[in-house]
């Protein structure tokens, strides 16, 4: 039994946090369970983040609170894990105490740069509330 780390796919992790369509949901679980048998890593990157926040706010109708607790609870449940390096877990975090503005994809980029360091420039007027981020205009 070899382990090794896994990187999940965005349509993976919306089977996670959706259940549908349930075959797939099923498939997933599954994968889920022996991926832990053989001791396998699960992990998402700040990208497949990203663009599950973006298919379930847009895709799926949730609300972004509840696609900031979702996303945060499959993270901290300790089954899938962010990727080495990743900002997004302490972004949800920050999200989950805060307005929703700036959103959740500029606070991911402003943390990123962030972690370089370096600072961001934008248009995005919400985000001077964001440290080293410059507005322009």
């Amino acid at each position: 039994m070899s382990e090794e780390t896994v990187g999940l796919d965005t349509s993976v992790v919306l089977r996670i946090l959706t259940g549908e369509p349930e075959a797939q949901a099923r498939a997933t679980r599954d994968f889920i369970r022996t991926s832990a048998r053989q001791g396998n890593k699960l992990v998402v990157s700040d990208l497949v983040i990203s663009e599950t926040y973006l298919a379930l706010v847009t895709h799926y109708g949730v609300s972004k609170r509840q696609a900031v607790d979702g996303l945060l609870d499959m993270l901290e449940r300790g089954v899938v894990h962010p990727c080495h390096g990743a900002c997004a877990v302490e972004v949800l975090r920050t999200m989950k105490s805060s307005s929703q503005k700036p959103g959740f994809v500029d606070r991911l980029i402003h943390a990123h740069y962030a972690s370089l360091p370096a600072g961001m420039v934008t248009f995005e007027k919400a985000s001077r509330k964001l440290t080293g981020a410059t507005v322009l205009i």
